[in-house]
């Protein structure tokens, strides 16, 4: 396992965001507490209990995201009294601290910008104080509050698992069915059954052809081999093919992967390719290594191909796409990106940490008469949690 600089530093801004997310809801929650009409000593007790639990499921979901966790198939007990909690925790609280500052800030605006009332005071001096309308204040900031929570909670127990089958029809000079899974990210968050689940649903559509395009693990080497079994049952007329993702280098060697899809009977193809004969002709299937952590080499991959041959390029990252167009391939599977796995849908276009980052993060692209898909994958990363950018299965009636 390697480390390089672009993958801490990206998990320790996401630390840092969550760490100080806690910090501010802390700082809200201790001064409701305090400001109750509840003894001192439950005031006390009650303070040091909500920091001691939002510090612990804080450094878990640290421990989680930063080391190797060899767990294979969690029991469900395990996901839903631990593991899924803090990690909806900790992405909903995020945005719940981000909402509650907002409303702070815009509420801090609104009273320098619009002039107060004039209140007639009680004879005492003091400002008669309406309990109704703080209790009604008090609740709707405790909604505003709990709404991206649940939504978290949302996406990881129904969004993060209920997929689409997406199906497209594009030339390609043979005709054939494609079916084409990317970011398994086995781990505990995705179990043996979940991944049984997709292989059913991949088998079910009868492929000729079944791609993999990387980031078959989430931070362990210890459940590639089950991902690999699962996605052996799968029988296509043509084979199945798969190419690595970053995930394989930053947690995993390629060497050992590279082995463990032999066992399994996958070819895995790296900077390299293969020629598959049908009725209608020969077409190829090509694969690269991944474009960060691996060693790309395009012209390896199609070396000794002619450019009159029909070839399928299989790519992790979608960014190799401009070269593969004009190298004339006439189709590039890729994921990487999970469709931003949590994404805002707004008039001018989605947005999401994927979507500022790359001009393929989702979706059908073209040059030419080359086409490049880019699929959101089953799995997630960082967080089980998928808002708007549900898994999919993505299959190609190519003609």
């Amino acid at each position: 396992m390697r480390f390089g600089i672009w993958f801490p530093r990206l998990r320790l801004t996401i630390v840092g965001v969550v760490l100080l997310a806690q910090v501010y809801l802390f700082v809200r929650i201790r001064r409701a507490i305090l400001s109750s009409h509840r003894s001192d000593r439950f005031k006390v007790g009650a303070v040091r209990l909500v920091g001691l639990v939002m510090a612990l499921v804080f450094a878990t979901n640290v421990y989680l995201l930063f080391r190797q966790i060899p767990w294979v198939d969690p029991p469900l007990a395990a996901q839903v009294g631990l593991l899924y909690p803090v990690a909806i925790w900790n992405i909903g609280s995020a945005f719940s601290a981000l909402l509650l500052l907002l409303a702070r800030l815009a509420g801090g605006l609104t009273r320098l910008v619009v002039p107060r009332p004039r209140v007639r005071a009680a004879r005492n001096g003091s400002v008669p104080v309406d309990p109704g309308r703080r209790r009604f204040l008090r609740a709707g900031v405790g909604a505003v509050a709990a709404t991206p929570v649940l939504f978290s909670g949302y996406g990881a127990a129904y969004a993060g698992r209920a997929y689409d089958v997406e199906r497209f029809s594009l030339p390609f000079g043979r005709s054939l069915r494609v079916v084409q899974l990317t970011d398994i990210h086995a781990g505990i968050y995705m179990t043996r059954d979940d991944m049984r689940r997709y292989a059913a649903q991949v088998i079910a559509l009868q492929p000729d052809l079944f791609v993999l395009t990387g980031d078959f693990i989430s931070n362990s080497m210890v459940c590639l081999p089950g991902c690999v079994e699962e996605m052996a049952r799968v029988r296509a007329r043509y084979g199945t093919f798969a190419t690595l993702g970053n995930h394989e280098h930053v947690w995993g060697n390629a060497g050992e992967v590279e082995a463990e899809f032999r066992r399994g009977g996958i070819p895995l193809l790296t900077n390299a390719h293969t020629v598959i004969r049908t009725t209608e002709g020969p077409f190829a299937v090509a694969g690269i290594d991944d474009l960060q952590w691996g060693r790309p080499d395009l012209n390896a991959a199609l070396r000794g191909l002619d450019p009159a041959m029909p070839t399928l390029l299989l790519s992790h990252r979608p960014e190799i796409f401009p070269a593969a167009a004009a190298r004339g391939i006439p189709l590039t599977l890729s994921g990487h990106y999970h469709g931003g796995q949590i994404k805002l849908s707004l008039p001018g276009g989605d947005l999401s940490l994927a979507h500022l980052r790359s001009p393929y993060p989702e979706g059908l692209y073209r040059i030419d008469d080359s086409h490049l898909y880019v699929s959101r994958g089953i799995g997630t990363t960082f967080t089980p949690v998928r808002l708007n950018a549900r898994p999919e299965v993505t299959v190609f009636e190519l003609t």
